[in-house]
Formats: C-alpha cells, structure tokens, sequence
C-alpha cells in the first residue's frame, strides 16, 4: 500500500473563454491518492477535510476513485481549504490559496511500502512540522517520496524554502520536481546537476519533468530521458500529480517500494528507468488532454 500524506482542497477554475467558474476536487496530494487509485493501487490519504459542501464534493469524488482514509482525515471542526486556479489561454495554471493545515498525530498503517508527501502540507505550518515526523517513521519500513511543487504564494521566500524542501530532500528516496519549481528554488543552476547533488546526499531516484520537452531521471548508475507524449492539451491542472502517480505505481510494479528496496531502487536497469518514466508521461499526457485534475484508468493507458 501507498500512503500519500497532504492537502485535499477544492479547486475554484475560471474558463478564459466562458469566465464561468466551476468547483472542482483538487490538492497535489489528493491529486496523487485519487491517480494512484485509478490505476489500482491500494493508496490512503491522510489529509485534513471539514464538514462542508466543499468536503462533501472532496469525499465524493475520492472514495468513488477508490481511496481510502486515514482515521483522523475527516475533521467535524474546520472548513475545507480553497485554491482559485486561473487557466490561461494556452492551458497553463496559476493558484492563490486558502489553505488550513494544522498539526495531526498522523501513524503509518502496516503494509504501507511508500509514504509520498509534497506541495503545501509539507513546508506550509503547523502541519508541516507533523509531516517531517512522520516521514521520520516510516523511513525504517518504506520508501519515501516527495515532490516540492512550489507554491510561492504560500512559501514566500525561495532561499528559505529551499532550506525546508532540502530538510525532505534528505528524508527521501525519490524526488519528483517540475524544470519550474526548481528553477525557482535553484535559479540560474543546471537541473541536472541540482539532481546530482541530491544523489549525494542519499536519495536514489531523481526525477525532473521538462513540459513539452518530456522529463529525465538519475540514479546512481544511469539516467534516461523520454520525450512528451503528443496530446491536444485542454489544461495542465494535476498533471505533475499524475505523473508522480504513474511514476510511483510503475515502481510498485516492478517490487522497487519498500525500504528493503532502496538498493533495487538505485540500481534499476535501463529498461526498467525508461519504463518507468514512460508509463508516468503517459499518465501525466492523458490528463493534460481533460479539464481538471482528471487521471487515467489503468485501462486507458499502454502497457
């Protein structure tokens, strides 16, 4: 099992054509939870959901994806957080947030091989603090990824959220960023060797995504690149959260996850990196091609 740990939010999208504006499921991990779930594989979500119409439409659309929930994830005392999602005319999306995150005392359940967390819930306080402890737990049984998916509108200044994204960074196994996010947090440095320093500091797979020109990937022995996969893209909402989906329900398949694992992790073949990071593009394409944060069924994608 998958455990994703962060925010669930509900995500208000503009159309630039019509103006209307539509209220749809969205957070990155929450994204991630509902992607990987659509593939088949068994994933819990520990988020933090309030008693309200926008968490009715949350646990809605994720328990008929078929995720499941952590015991202290559904919250009689709060609202649900809101992010506005503004699409310009050529797909591309930009946020500002409205984002409650507060501290849990959040457990690993048995059988969970990888514990993934990123975007706001893991740099955002107090619940950030929570996060990092249980990331600190699980590393004695499961891998850990992360994704930073900066959001500069709540992480404000990038030299001192780069402090907090490298504190995961040297918890995690395997570190999926977007070209963007790290050149906001790296600018004026070459990915590939921001990648690379990562590697030294313990991490076993790193993987950049290039937009349309496809995504990389490093580990201790090899790296690979694939190209984009062509599609007509109606919007890029969720698909970073599909790609790390299909990326992380790849390694499952080939027994990667898991920290018995970490080794097979880094020393995976060629074959093995360059599936993996093909069946994610594939993943993350599908999604680009859909309004809202809407990822693929196992059964819509080449095996």
């Amino acid at each position: 099992m998958i455990l994703v740990a962060g925010e669930s939010l509900v995500d208000l999208i503009t159309d630039p054509m019509t103006g209307r504006t539509v209220a749809h499921p969205g957070g990155s991990p929450a994204n991630v939870a509902t992607a990987l779930a659509r593939l088949g594989q068994p994933v819990s979500l520990l988020t933090q959901i309030g008693a309200d119409s926008h968490g009715r439409l949350l646990l809605d659309h994720l328990t008929g994806s078929g995720v499941r929930f952590t015991a202290d994830s559904l919250l009689d005392d709060a609202s649900t957080s809101v992010a506005r999602t503004d699409v310009n005319a050529d797909g591309h999306a930009s946020y500002t947030f409205n984002l409650r995150w507060r501290s849990f005392r959040g457990t690993v359940p048995p059988g969970t091989q990888c514990v993934h967390t990123g975007s706001a819930a893991a740099v955002v306080s107090p619940g950030a603090q929570s996060v990092a402890a249980l990331l600190r737990e699980a590393r004695g049984s499961a891998t850990i990824s992360y994704d930073p998916n900066c959001r500069p509108s709540l992480m404000g200044d990038p030299e001192r959220a780069r402090r907090r994204v490298e504190a995961l960074i040297g918890m995690s196994d395997i570190v999926k960023i977007s070209l963007d996010d790290l050149a906001w947090l790296y600018p004026n440095q070459p990915y590939r060797q921001v990648a690379e320093g990562w590697l030294e500091r313990g991490i076993r797979l790193a993987v950049v995504t290039l937009g349309a020109a496809g995504a990389w990937a490093i580990t201790h022995l090899r790296s690979s690149t694939v190209n984009a996969v062509p599609v007509e893209v109606a919007d890029t909402v969720g698909a970073g959260d599909a790609f790390t989906a299909g990326l992380l329900f790849a390694c499952a398949e080939r027994n990667l996850l898991g920290a018995d694992r970490r080794d097979a992790l880094a020393d995976m073949d060629e074959t093995a990196l360059t599936g993996t990071l093909r069946f994610a593009a594939h993943t993350a394409a599908i999604t680009c091609g859909r309004r809202g944060a809407d990822p693929p069924l196992l059964a819509e994608l080449p095996r």
